[in-house]
């Protein structure tokens, strides 16, 4: 029997309700953190837009919080890059995603020290005292003069489950980067047993029907289409003849149901977590986000569920400033939408402001 065609609107709609953004959900902070499997987290701040534009509700201090009591983390892993993740996840996520992340460190930043030595020793020195990076590099050095020192901090980052502590990442306060490994942090041991399907199955529900290449580009794992096939899921087929997986209960709303207007932070992971990104972007809108300089995204925000722009907010002395940049030209519903949508985020995000500001670029 031939399997059901999802076309991209099909697909849509699908992620936008798995991602929480067709409506607002009333979720908790930790259970919507490990309903997505953790939020992309290079910068402190994009994880308290990407749950305001998710949650019904959610303030600050409810993520804030969950940081200080150390419920909640931020630490390398899909793609190796910093996630905010639950506690849990933390533990049961990271060895799982170990394998990339020493690809990555081979690849990238070689060194001449065998990896269990430098392992061992920077658990050492982490256990005395949490650290920076700039306090572990001078330590690193004294023992390995000859390697570069930058090289050996990023192998300790790499090989170490490192979770970034508070201040860092904590709403309204500042802090550097300042590394504990999770064992101590969390008084826990990282999960001896993890399971890859637990994990493919928690990306699906999370992200919709997919191809094992999407799975892979989420995770950064490699060699998945055996486990994904010897999975008890649903396929499908997409426009192109792509077989799609997904969990057997995974919703898959009306195509037609309303999406309504979305901002979204920097490097959010339902605009990086597909081979193929057609299901939320045009391939030209593609190109156009990815023309960054040092590989820094900006905010972005969806109109009817695909992407149409980018957002930046500045202040000009008492005035918070929302400056909106589209793509391409706009109804004028959809601007009256999206400007809705912005005062919103201007009140959430810039409460000591006196006035609010949203202003439209000339689309591009």
């Amino acid at each position: 029997m031939a399997a059901d065609v999802l076309d991209s609107q099909q697909l849509n709609r699908a992620t936008l309700h798995r991602q929480l953004l067709l409506e607002r959900s009333a979720l908790p902070v930790l259970d919507a953190v490990a309903h997505l499997v953790g939020m992309q987290a290079q910068a402190p701040l994009p994880p308290y837009y990407g749950l305001w534009t998710r949650l019904d509700g959610f303030r600050p201090a409810d993520l804030a919080d969950r940081l200080l009591d150390r419920s909640a983390v931020r630490i390398v892993l899909m793609r190796s890059t910093v996630h905010l993740v639950t506690a849990e996840d933390c533990l049961r996520l990271r060895p799982l995603v170990q394998p990339p992340i020493d690809r990555d460190l081979i690849r990238n930043h070689p060194i001449g020290v065998d990896h269990r030595e430098i392992a061992a020793y920077g658990r050492k020195l982490l256990d005395e005292k949490p650290r920076t990076l700039g306090q572990l590099r001078p330590l690193l050095a004294e023992r390995w003069p000859d390697e570069d020192p930058a090289c050996l901090g990023y192998a300790v980052r790499s090989l170490l489950p490192l979770v970034q502590i508070p201040p860092r990442a904590v709403w309204g306060r500042s802090g550097q980067p300042t590394y504990a490994t999770a064992e101590t942090w969390l008084g826990r041991q990282l999960d001896p047993v993890p399971s890859l399907e637990d994990m493919i199955r928690r990306y699906l529900r999370a992200f919709g029907p997919a191809t094992v290449a999407d799975v892979q580009t989420w995770s950064g794992l490699i060699r998945l289409r055996e486990v994904v096939r010897g999975m008890e899921l649903r396929t499908f087929r997409d426009e192109h003849g792509r077989e799609l997986f997904d969990v057997p209960d995974g919703p898959l709303p009306d195509p037609e149901t309303p999406a309504p207007p979305r901002f979204l932070p920097p490097f959010d992971n339902v605009l990086l977590s597909h081979a193929d990104r057609t299901r939320i972007m045009t391939e030209r809108h593609r190109k156009r986000l990815f023309e960054v300089k040092n590989g820094q995204l900006p905010g972005t925000f969806l109109v009817d569920g695909f992407l149409r722009g980018t957002w930046e907010i500045t202040r000009e002395g008492d005035t918070a400033v929302l400056a909106v940049v589209p793509f391409q030209r706009m109804a004028r519903r959809d601007v009256a939408a999206v400007a809705e949508e912005g005062r919103a985020l201007l009140a959430f995000a810039e409460e000591s402001a006196t006035e609010h500001d949203v202003r439209f670029g000339e689309p591009g």
